[in-house]
């Protein structure tokens, strides 16, 4: 509806329910709300008085609004959130996190698997969490392995086996893969590791104890043994993971701001106990904490956060928060309606649960210090930049090719992207190669630039100020051929090679169009921020680069390390106690293993890491 007189439009407005978006001319949306009664909440951005400047400029650049009614206030909330994460509208609280969370997953099968899974929850199974990292998952698998061996090998693996593999002998899997186990058995031991999952391990304690003292009043004292050891390690758990006073699921949240930015800290309680945080950056206009309230701005915030944080991830039954906010019943209204379960918003004023908040608090607003402190750093290694390579201005994006492959194999390129903040990891990309001579590098890089840049020229897209290469005037080179080809020449090119001891300080630095290398300071702030940048390109193509390869086989990591054969690795395995413990060995602990020499130990920690 267009908007030539606010007042007369704003009577037109139903006082339903609903969603408005305001539109500037170029018909780019400024904002998105959600409202209880559309004509109060819209007639409110255009009182005489009392608005704030962040209201004032987004008013003064409405053409028109259009408007939504839904039939209650919880579809116009889902709908609000679903239209802020399409359309990220400049004048709202934008949620960036484009990671994927880790769970747990059990699957549906008659010897059910345990694993680590990422993405979408398509397979047939039970899935906990989420974990707020891979590694709190890892933890969970190894503690979960050591007391009820269900097995966590691949469905392959499991399928082919004629006899039990290593992870049976050190008692860490039942061996359904050869019937070691009855099925019963099987379904008892899967009983209990959901009961543990679902933080019900009392239940678990009580189960095992008739049983172990079943077991000897049987005479069968081995097996009480083992359950009493199961016991013991249950127990344990309890005593380093538990939460006095504290059970269920309960995620805790805290939401801190300082000189324009702001940081929303989540502390996740899965089953009574604390596995680890996550903190969340929101984009925030840099004026809000200086022209809104602390308080309003805090509780808008965090507001914004809950309704697209959740909106396609499961909720706990308690959400525990630092701020009181208006949309709390709706919120709540609008989350049991999407789980199915009743979902309560608290503020807490005492007891443990106070704790929980000031705990959340305290690391959220540490976690904001250090990225001010990161950012502050940032800018003056970019400043140091500019003055290095004698450049006008500063550089506003960086962007950084690597290419990665073992002999030839799964060759993959990597771009990442820097700008005045840090990493902008949306738009890191990777470029898995195809029909090129086997390890040639400048073949590669020839690909993936020109796979790059071909489609930012074709889509008018965002160029670089500075295009780093990881490599010395071969590779150089082969960028110049394309950028050449593509027509692009407003790009500064620099091939960033290392010395001749090929240690960090000695880095070569070949600019485009320049005949001498430029070689910085080892402690130059621009040489800093290159060696930052270069190392990222590299661990995201080496990431990728292991990520396809392992598609492709099915064999050992270790089949892969010359000087590794057959009998030295079952030696690893045996003395290391699986492939896991291999893999988190230092090199100190891989020497000690018999027949691995110390520079043996070094390629094999360095395949690792």
């Amino acid at each position: 509806m267009s908007l030539d007189n606010p007042k007369e439009f704003i009577n037109t407005l139903p006082t339903k329910p609903g969603v408005y978006q305001m539109i500037d001319a170029a018909g780019a949306v400024l904002y998105v709300g959600k409202a209880r009664d559309l004509r109060n909440r819209v007639g409110s951005y255009f009182r005489a008085s009392g608005l704030s400047t962040r209201i004032i400029s987004m008013t003064n650049q409405i053409d028109h609004i259009d408007i939504t009614v839904t039939h209650t206030e919880s579809e116009a909330l889902i709908l609000e959130s679903n239209l802020i994460k399409s359309i990220h509208p400049k004048y709202n609280i934008l949620l960036r996190d484009d990671k994927g969370y880790p769970y747990i997953f059990l699957s549906d099968e008659i010897y059910p698997r345990l694993s680590l899974h990422r993405g979408a929850r398509k397979a047939k199974g039970r899935y906990f969490g989420p974990y707020p990292s891979a590694s709190s998952v890892k933890e969970s698998l190894g503690l979960l392995q050591k007391i009820f061996a269900v097995r966590q090998c691949d469905n392959s693996y499991f399928k082919n086996r004629s006899r039990p593999c290593l992870q049976y002998q050190i008692k860490r899997c039942s061996g359904p893969c050869t019937e070691m186990v009855t099925p019963e058995q099987y379904t008892v031991d899967v009983k209990h590791t959901t009961l543990f999952l679902e933080g019900r391990s009392t239940k678990v304690i009580e189960d095992v104890v008739k049983k172990m003292d079943s077991a000897s009043a049987d005479l069968e004292f081995e097996t009480a043994a083992r359950y009493r050891d199961q016991v013991t390690a249950l127990k344990n758990i309890q005593e380093r993971q538990y939460v006095s006073g504290e059970g269920g699921e309960t995620d805790v949240l805290a939401v801190f701001a300082q000189e324009g930015q702001a940081c929303v800290g989540v502390t996740f309680i899965r089953g009574g106990r604390n596995l680890g945080n996550k903190y969340f950056f929101p984009k925030i206009l840099k004026d809000m904490t200086a022209t809104d309230s602390l308080q309003e701005t805090l509780a808008s915030i965090l507001s914004a956060f809950l309704s697209q944080y959740y909106a396609d991830k499961p909720i706990p039954p308690l959400l525990l928060i630092n701020q009181q906010i208006e949309d709390s019943e709706l919120l709540e209204a609008a989350f049991s309606q999407q789980t199915k379960h009743k979902v309560k918003l608290s503020q807490p004023v005492r007891g443990n649960r106070l704790r929980w908040i000031k705990m959340t608090q305290m690391n959220t607003e540490d976690a904001l210090r250090r990225r001010l402190l990161d950012k502050s750093n940032m800018r003056q290694q970019v400043e140091a930049l500019q003055q290095a390579f004698a450049l006008e201005a500063m550089p506003e994006r960086i962007e950084c090719f690597d290419i990665s492959h073992t002999m030839g194999e799964a060759t993959v390129g990597s771009c990442v992207v820097f700008d005045q903040d840090g990493p902008v990891k949306s738009e890191y990309r990777r470029f898995n190669i195809k029909d090129i001579t086997p390890g040639d590098d400048y073949a590669a890089m020839e690909q993936t630039l020109r796979r790059r840049y071909k489609r930012v020229t074709e889509e008018a897209g965002q160029l670089p100020d500075i295009l780093l290469i990881d490599g010395g005037k071969g590779q150089l080179t082969a960028a110049e051929n394309i950028l050449q080809e593509l027509q692009i020449n407003q790009v500064l090119l620099v091939g960033v090679a290392k010395g001749a001891a090929r240690k960090p300080g000695l880095e070569q630095l070949f600019l485009s169009g320049q005949k001498q290398a430029m070689i910085l300071a080892p402690d130059a702030a621009a040489l800093h921020l290159i060696q930052r940048i270069r190392d990222e390109a590299h661990r995201f193509a080496i990431t990728g680069h292991r990520q396809q390869r392992a598609k492709s086989r099915t064999t050992s990591v270790l089949e892969e390390i010359p000087g590794v054969g057959s009998k030295r690795r079952q030696v690893l395995l045996k003395h290391l106690g699986g492939m896991q413990e291999v893999s988190k060995a230092g090199i100190d602990d891989l020497a000690r293993v018999p027949g691995i020499s110390k520079a043996l130990a070094k390629k094999i920690y360095d395949t690792f890491h």
